[in-house]
C-alpha cells in the first residue's frame, strides 16, 4: 500500500518550509516512527516518522527545496518490506543547497554532503595553501530568521543599555555547599542560571514596565511571567520559554533548562517551546564573554545578559579586595522603559544575587 508523505501542519505565522535533510533513500527499509527526514522552518527543526514498517518508495521534494504545509514530498509503500527493493533515484539536488564552485570540501563535508544534499553549519575554511578559495553556502531559514528579526529589533525599538556589577561570592559559597546534595535530590546540576531566572521575576513584580511589551499605541502589561533563556546550536540561537516561571523551584527551573539545551541541541524544539515570553536572559559567559549589550527579543521590552565570573580587585569598607564579580546589563525598550527604572530593575537584580536570602524572603 503507497503512502503519501506530507509535510506537517504548519503554524499560522510560519508560510513555508525547507527539506533538511534526508534520513532515507529510495528503496531503503524503514521501522515505524523511524525518522524519514527534517524539515526546517524559521524557528524550529520538525521530524517526519515512517507511519508504518515499510520501504521509502520516492522521493518527490529533495534537500533544498521549499516547501507548503501539508505537500506531497515522497510516497511511502507500507507492509513487508522487500529487499529486492530497486531504488527510484530522486531528481538532482537544486544547487541553492550546495557550494559555490570554488568550495573546497573537507573529507568530513563531503560525507554529510553525500548523506544530507546539504553542507554541515560548521564551516571549515579551505587551507591557505590551496590558494585564495572561498566557500558560499546558503543561510539556514532558522539564520535568515535571527538576521531579520535582530535587525528589526534595532530598526524598531529604542535600545539602550545599562549595566551594573555583581559579587558572586555568595551565590558561589550557597552553590557549592548544596551543589552534591541538589544533583542527587533532583539528577541536575544546580547551575547559576536558576538563581538569576528567580531574582528576574522577583525584579520583574516591581518593575511591571519591564515585563511588558508594545502593540500599536497600546502597552500590554503581562500579568504571568514566562522567561526566555537564550541557548546556542549549530543551527543558531533559539530561545525556549520557562512558562509561569514564578512557579517554579529553582530544581524544576535548572531541569527545565537542562531539557531545553538537550531538545535544542537536536533540534527538536516545538514551536510551542519557543514561541511567546515575556522578558529574556542570555548567557554569553558560557563562552567567556565579560561584557555585551543584548539585543531585545522583540516584542519584549528587555532582556538581561549575563556574563563571565572574573576574580577582581574591587573596594569594600575602604580596603581593596579581591571578589568573583560578573558584569550584567540590561538592554530595554527606552520607549515603555525610563532610564531610572532600568537602572532601579538592575539593581534590584544586583541586591537578590549578592544577598540569595532576599529571594527566599521576598525582601
Amino acid at each position: 500500500m503507497t503512502v503519501e508523505i506530507k509535510v506537517p501542519v504548519l503554524p499560522e505565522s510560519v508560510a513555508d518550509a525547507l527539506i533538511a535533510a534526508w534520513h532515507k533513500k529510495p528503496g531503503d527499509a524503514v521501522t515505524r516512527n523511524e525518522n524519514l527526514v527534517d524539515i526546517e522552518t524559521d524557528k524550529v527543526v520538525l521530524e517526519v516518522v515512517a507511519p508504518a514498517d515499510g520501504t521509502l518508495e520516492k522521493i518527490l521534494k529533495n534537500t533544498g527545496s521549499v516547501v507548503k504545509a501539508e505537500e506531497v514530498i515522497g510516497l511511502f509503500a507500507s507492509g513487508a518490506v522487500s529487499q529486492s527493493a530497486a531504488p527510484v533515484l530522486a531528481a538532482p539536488v537544486p544547487a541553492a543547497s550546495v557550494s559555490s564552485e570554488t568550495a573546497v570540501l573537507t573529507p568530513s563535508e563531503r560525507r554529510i554532503f553525500g548523506e544530507t544534499g546539504v553542507i554541515a553549519p560548521q564551516i571549515q575554511m579551505p587551507d591557505a595553501a590551496n590558494g585564495r578559495l572561498e566557500k558560499r553556502v546558503p543561510m539556514t531559514r532558522l539564520r535568515a530568521k535571527i538576521a531579520e528579526r535582530l535587525l528589526a529589533a534595532q530598526q524598531n525599538a529604542a535600545i539602550l543599555t545599562t549595566f551594573n556589577e555583581i559579587n558572586m561570592a555568595p551565590v558561589i559559597a550557597l552553590r557549592n555547599n548544596y551543589k552534591e546534595e541538589f544533583l542527587q535530590k533532583y539528577n541536575v546540576r544546580l547551575g547559576y542560571m536558576s538563581f538569576f531566572v528567580t531574582a528576574a521575576v522577583a525584579a520583574l513584580k516591581r518593575f511591571p514596565a519591564v515585563n511588558a511589551s508594545i502593540d500599536g499605541n497600546d502597552i500590554v502589561y503581562h500579568g504571568y511571567f514566562d522567561i526566555g533563556i537564550a541557548v546556542s546550536t549549530e543551527r543558531g540561537l533559539v530561545v525556549p520559554i520557562l512558562r509561569d516561571a514564578d512557579a517554579l523551584s529553582m530544581a524544576e527551573i535548572e531541569q527545565k533548562i537542562a531539557a531545553y539545551g538537550k531538545s535544542a541541541k537536536e533540534g527538536k524544539l516545538t514551536m510551542e517551546e519557543i514561541t511567546g515570553g515575556t522578558f529574556t536572559i542570555t548567557n554569553g559567559g558560557v563562552f567567556g564573554s565579560l561584557m555585551a549589550t543584548p539585543i531585545l527579543n522583540p516584542p519584549q521590552s528587555g532582556i538581561l545578559g549575563i556574563h563571565k565570573i572574573e576574580e577582581r580587585p574591587v573596594v569594600e569598607n575602604k580596603q581593596i579586595v579581591i571578589r568573583p564579580m560578573m558584569y550584567v546589563a540590561l538592554s530595554y525598550d527606552h520607549r515603555i522603559i525610563d532610564g531610572a527604572e532600568s537602572v532601579q530593575f538592575l539593581v534590584a537584580i544586583k541586591e537578590l544575587i549578592e544577598d540569595p536570602a532576599r529571594l527566599l524572603l521576598s525582601v
